[in-house]
């Protein structure tokens, strides 16, 4: 069986490395076209819009890597169901539910991978895609490591840990320096906010430096007319789809904590968890089809069936997981339900098969 199990591995993910990198190659190039329009601004040249579309691919490839799974898995298995190499395998008095666990061994390979993508590799490249973005673009803003910025308002020097859409703002460091470059006052927020043309700091820990003397308060929150300006932060907010699912869950957390709107990061959280189980469900979609295309004649008209059912089953997700909050839908539920469903789904024509 470990044979088995190791031959049915590799035809799926070779399967599905393959059509990952035509994918990613159609989807490169297509970005890359799309950022011909900014090459020639500031230092932005060809090379850097390469190298740009290069650092962005790991999150196209995440983002992709279900719909991927499904191609891979009905392309590879359906060449074995062509060879008759599953009716061998069902002759030798192997069964279906022993086969479709040989398959999601492979699944569970391909699911620990899309995962450690989705948390190791994808947050820091879109960081330094960012980055290298900005930077070429002649930005004001350069992003640091973490995820955070530094930026200067002339002898005004922040650092920022997190931009967050909705000008909102993580831990904020402001030191502040003399004409003779002498630190004169540190201030450290816990969180900023850009509210009605200014912004409001909250959590503050100021110290001010006066000759001799050093001067420390602590204010709970207060007004800044002036820090940094709102339309920067274009090039470094941290879209939720592009964080990893543990500072998702850091922030949501916070956002509780604080009595603010969490679900869009709640939401995001889930999705995280429940894209690379996606890759599995794939894999169900897939295989009723493949044993059944055994049978008849159709086995290319029922491929083409289970690539639009992975299709509709990718719009179906995207559809419920927004409607779910529209309507506040508990992120979980939304972000689970169609998973669920179409893996029940899977099973039950699996069971129908004989």
């Amino acid at each position: 069986m470990k044979i088995l199990d190791r031959y049915i591995s590799r035809t799926i993910i070779s399967g599905t490395l393959m059509v990952l990198l035509v994918l990613g190659a159609l989807l490169a190039f297509v970005d890359f076209v799309s950022e011909m329009d900014d090459v020639g601004k500031g230092q932005y040249s060809m090379l850097q819009a390469a190298m740009f579309v290069l650092l962005s691919l790991p999150n196209r490839l995440y983002e992709i890597f279900p719909t991927a799974v499904l191609i891979g898995s009905l392309l590879s298995l359906g060449t074995l169901a062509g060879n008759s190499e599953f009716t061998v395998m069902r002759a030798a008095g192997i069964s279906i539910m022993r086969i479709v666990f040989s398959v999601l061994k492979a699944g569970f390979i391909l699911l620990v991978f899309v995962a450690l993508i989705g948390e190791l590799v994808v947050p820091a490249s879109e960081r330094q895609a960012q980055n290298l973005r900005a930077k070429n673009l002649q930005q004001t803003v350069s992003l640091a490591g973490g995820g955070g910025f530094w930026a200067r308002d002339g002898q005004r020097f922040m650092y920022v840990s997190h931009v967050f859409p909705g000008m909102n703002l993580g831990k904020v460091n402001i030191y502040e320096l003399s004409e003779n470059n002498q630190l004169t006052r540190v201030t450290h927020a816990k969180s900023a906010q850009y509210l009605n043309g200014h912004w409001q700091l909250n959590g503050i820990q100021q110290t001010e430096f006066n000759g001799d003397y050093i001067e420390s308060r602590k204010i709970e929150s207060e007004v800044w007319q002036k820090l940094l300006n709102p339309d920067l932060f274009n090039v470094v907010s941290v879209e939720p789809g592009n964080m990893s699912a543990i500072d998702l869950f850091k922030y949501s957390n916070y956002l509780r904590s604080n009595e603010l709107d969490s679900s869009p990061y709640e939401l995001a959280f889930w999705i995280k968890v429940f894209t690379p189980v996606s890759s599995l469900v794939m894999l169900l979609i897939a295989l009723p089809f493949i044993f059944g295309s055994q049978r008849s004649s159709g086995a290319g008209n029922r491929l083409l069936v289970g690539l639009l059912l992975g299709i509709s089953f990718y719009l179906l997700n995207r559809t419920v997981n927004h409607l779910g909050q529209v309507y506040h839908v508990y992120p979980f539920i939304s972000a689970s339900a169609p998973v669920i469903a179409v893996a029940i789904a899977s099973f039950y024509a699996l069971r129908r098969v004989k």
